[in-house]
């Protein structure tokens, strides 16, 4: 049987309200990735549900800190959360003079994740994840990482209209990602 949206109900969450909930949606997000469980080099990139757990913690010190999470008959089969950021923070000394200077003015989010369990997926959750963080953040531009072979995560931020901005590594060595970015209340963003 194929549910409905309305079976699906989205709660927010502030930073202390998250630390219980690292096991979950850990184990969503490796649902998720089913591709980076058993990929070598995928936990010394970062790409593992333990990389996950800590990168989760060192992001709830930043204020605005915000988590979605959307549930279906009791039990959590999506989030994503996100940050206000700077964009010093969030894009870096290399890719920061890329950033036109109107972008770079406007009050930025970094989406950091956004997973729906594949039993979910393509019904919309995504989506309606996003909206709750772009509301409870209220951004003038969003932006993201997305790994480049990352295909149906691409399909939903470019329906959700982002566009490419460029690319970036989180650290040196690091794998190569694709930065996306949205300008908010538009259709397309203005990179």
């Amino acid at each position: 049987m194929t549910s409905t949206r309305t079976d699906v109900v989205i709660r927010t969450y502030g930073p202390g309200q998250v630390p219980p909930m690292l096991d979950t949606i850990a184990d969503i997000w490796s649902d998720a990735h089913p591709e980076l469980v058993d990929t070598p080099g995928a936990a010394t990139d970062g790409l593992s549900a333990v990389a996950l757990r800590r990168q989760v913690t060192g992001h709830l010190r930043h204020e605005g800190f915000t988590l979605v999470a959307a549930y279906a008959n009791g039990s959590m089969v999506g989030f994503g959360y996100a940050f206000p950021c700077t964009p010093e923070y969030w894009y870096g000394p290399e890719l920061l003079p890329e950033i036109p200077e109107h972008i770079r003015a406007g009050r930025l989010m970094g989406l950091c994740e956004l997973a729906v369990t594949p039993a979910r997926q393509s019904q919309g959750i995504g989506s309606r994840l996003h909206s709750a963080l772009l509301k409870a953040v209220n951004p003038d531009y969003a932006s993201l990482l997305v790994r480049p072979d990352n295909t149906p995560g691409r399909t939903l931020y470019e329906r959700l209209g982002y566009t490419y901005a460029g690319p970036y590594r989180n650290e040196p060595g690091g794998p190569v990602y694709d930065l996306l970015l949205l300008q908010v209340g538009n259709e397309a963003a203005a990179p």
